[in-house]
């Protein structure tokens, strides 16, 4: 039994919402992440352009992977979950300060946050492009596990803002990876699912 569209619709603004949120914690927390994300704060870090217009940019090449490889269906909901992220990622801080968040709670709380929004995402048939396409792509085609791709890939771009980023918040931005990627890999099996 597939989703209604209206489910899969609350479901995109849950979810892009959810992960917006935790992306203005980790932000707030002076930490990093992966993915695409990762790249954009990294970005923000250094040149300190907006985000969510860093976000959506560097994205865009994607779409064209989506379109190819797995269908204008799937672009369609990339790009609307891509928009609402950048959108989200710029109108909370008016809403919410978090100005003595502890690093590495900041680091658990916002990654256990990407994991759930990350996982209602991918139910429903949607993603956020970049590095989280890819690791749908790889794991339709060639059954490669999303979480552990993901994590490979983290990894690597959350070693690169070494020289932009404090050591001690690299280290818990490292472990915040960790964990984002294990429940990824955890819950994300096409042979648990029953709708699709």
């Amino acid at each position: 039994m597939s989703h209604s569209k209206v489910e899969d619709i609350v479901a995109l603004f849950i979810g892009t919402f959810l992960l917006s949120f935790a992306i203005n914690i980790i932000q707030q927390g002076g930490i990093m992440t992966g993915g695409t994300a990762g790249l954009a704060l990294l970005l923000h870090y250094v040149f300190n352009v907006s985000f969510g217009t860093l976000f959506f940019c560097i994205n865009i090449p994607f779409f064209y992977l989506a379109y190819q490889k797995m269908g204008l269906q799937v672009v369609l909901r990339t790009m609307a979950a891509i928009a609402l992220v950048s959108c989200f990622a710029e109108i909370n801080p008016t809403f919410f300060s978090l100005e003595n968040i502890n690093p590495v709670y900041a680091s658990l709380i916002a990654n256990i946050i990407l994991g759930v929004s990350f996982l209602i995402l991918f139910r429903h048939k949607s993603s956020m492009g970049g590095i989280n396409l890819l690791a749908m792509f790889m794991n339709e085609k060639y059954g490669i596990s999303v979480g552990k791709f993901q994590m490979f890939v983290d990894i690597s771009i959350l070693i690169a803002s070494a020289f932009f980023v404090d050591f001690n918040l690299l280290m818990i931005s490292i472990m915040g990876a960790v964990v984002l990627n294990m429940i990824i890999a955890m819950n994300h099996r096409k042979d648990r699912y029953v709708a699709s």
